[in-house]
């Protein structure tokens, strides 16, 4: 047991003193984000709309998404990673506060444009900052202590979500959601010098001539993570409807098993990345391919039998899904961006998943809707089983590329 402690904590060794610091205001930032679970039942339960209204609402959500990642580069590229990660935390404390005051259709998808179009401007600016602060080494594992600190604010989140809204309902969910967005914001002038990150954006702001957007290895990369993403959103936005509907459990339960999979996250994706790091015989496209496959099974397991058991096992499998997935396409893009321009090539795999919440949410609601649980699940193994084909072409592709180039020092070395 000792051995197995010493080695588990190894895994987090030599990462920089700024990576924990972004860490802790990422987990402190992540738990109190307590409303994105739930937002589905609010909007049913607690605003009374319909399936199809949801739907809008969360598209609404992705294209905030979108044009957050999107903004998020450009203003990374200009003005350097530490102002723009400052400005979202504290601008998206005022808005969380502020949404939990609007009323109406129309005003609620404004609200959560705007909501998301601030908060996801940090997405690509935190990559950026991980590649500034982390030994090229290290940066998987970075990311990946990024995830973990992600992953256990949600572990903690939905379980505080579910009783918050038992006892004093949902709005106290808006202003927790604020107060953690300004105490993250606070956290983050005290604990990273400004004059540093000065520094820093100075290393990674330059551009170059080579843009993400000609890079079409990467785009096909992108699309399979599109598709990733469509995919695994379902988990929270269809999938607690479904286990209200078809397993009969409540808020708080469902926080619980939403919870299960943060924690699981928590205690393995460090080392089960260590792990696969150190495997030489399977590159980074070899584990998202692992990861899709998984994915798709997770969904398999809900169409077996309406046990409940079975859902818990699907959760499972999702997670081992996510923890293989999300880490190295991070490290993966990390990688492509290399001699580029940093920001954009960061915010397109960040709009990628955007674009994965304009389409996914109002899709499931509507598959729902129109044929029921079981046929969107289906949707969903086959959306998984193409993300794999385009990643076993994008394999293919990078072995035929790496065949040519030996082959171009060979004939240079005669």
């Amino acid at each position: 047991m000792k051995t197995l402690y010493t080695n588990y904590v190894d895994t987090f060794r030599g990462l920089s003193r700024e990576v924990w610091w972004l860490a802790l205001i990422t987990f402190i930032n992540r738990a109190g984000t307590m409303v994105v679970p739930f937002l589905s039942l609010y909007l049913t339960e607690g605003r009374g709309f319909e399936l199809k209204q949801v739907g809008w609402i969360m598209t609404s959500f992705g294209l905030g998404s979108l044009a957050g990642s999107w903004l998020g580069g450009k203003l990374t590229d200009k003005y350097g990673f530490y102002n723009v990660m400052l400005w979202s935390l504290s601008l998206s404390a005022l808005l969380f506060v502020g949404m939990g005051y609007l009323d109406g259709f129309y005003a609620i998808c404004a609200g959560v444009f705007v909501l998301m179009l601030v908060a996801d401007t940090f997405r690509p600016a935190i990559f950026v900052s991980l590649a500034a602060y982390s030994k090229p080494e290290n940066r998987t594992r970075s990311l990946t202590l990024i995830r973990l600190a992600i992953n256990l604010g949600f572990s903690l989140g939905p379980a505080i979500g579910g009783a918050i809204i038992a006892g004093i309902g949902y709005l106290g969910l808006f202003w927790t959601d604020g107060l953690t967005c300004l105490g993250a914001a606070g956290l983050f002038i005290w604990a990273l010098d400004r004059r540093k990150g000065r520094e820093k954006d100075a290393d990674t702001t330059a551009t170059t001539a080579r843009s993400p957007y000609t890079d079409w290895p990467y785009l096909i990369f992108l699309l399979s993570m599109l598709l990733f993403g469509f995919v695994f959103l379902q988990y929270f936005s269809i999938i607690p409807l479904f286990y209200k509907d078809a397993y009969g459990l409540g808020e708080g339960s469902i926080g619980l098993l939403l919870s299960m999979n943060g924690l699981l996250i928590f205690i393995l994706e460090m080392p089960l990345v260590a792990y696969f790091e150190k495997q030489k015989k399977i590159s980074q496209v070899g584990i998202l391919i692992l990861g899709s496959l998984l994915m798709g099974l997770s969904f398999l397991a809900l169409v077996v039998s309406p046990w409940v058991g079975l859902g818990i096992i699907g959760m499972m499998v999702m997670t081992l899904s996510e923890m293989l997935t999300f880490p190295f396409s991070n490290a993966l893009a990390m990688r492509s961006a290399e001699g580029g321009q940093k920001g954009a090539y960061m915010a397109l795999y960040s709009m990628a998943f955007s674009f994965s919440h304009i389409f996914a949410h109002n899709a499931g609601m509507r598959l729902v809707d129109a044929w029921g649980y079981d046929m969107t699940w289906w949707v969903m193994v086959a959306c998984s089983v193409l993300s794999v084909v385009l990643l076993v072409f994008l394999k293919m592709t990078n072995q035929r590329s790496a065949t040519k180039q030996l082959e171009s020092v060979v004939e240079k070395a005669e």
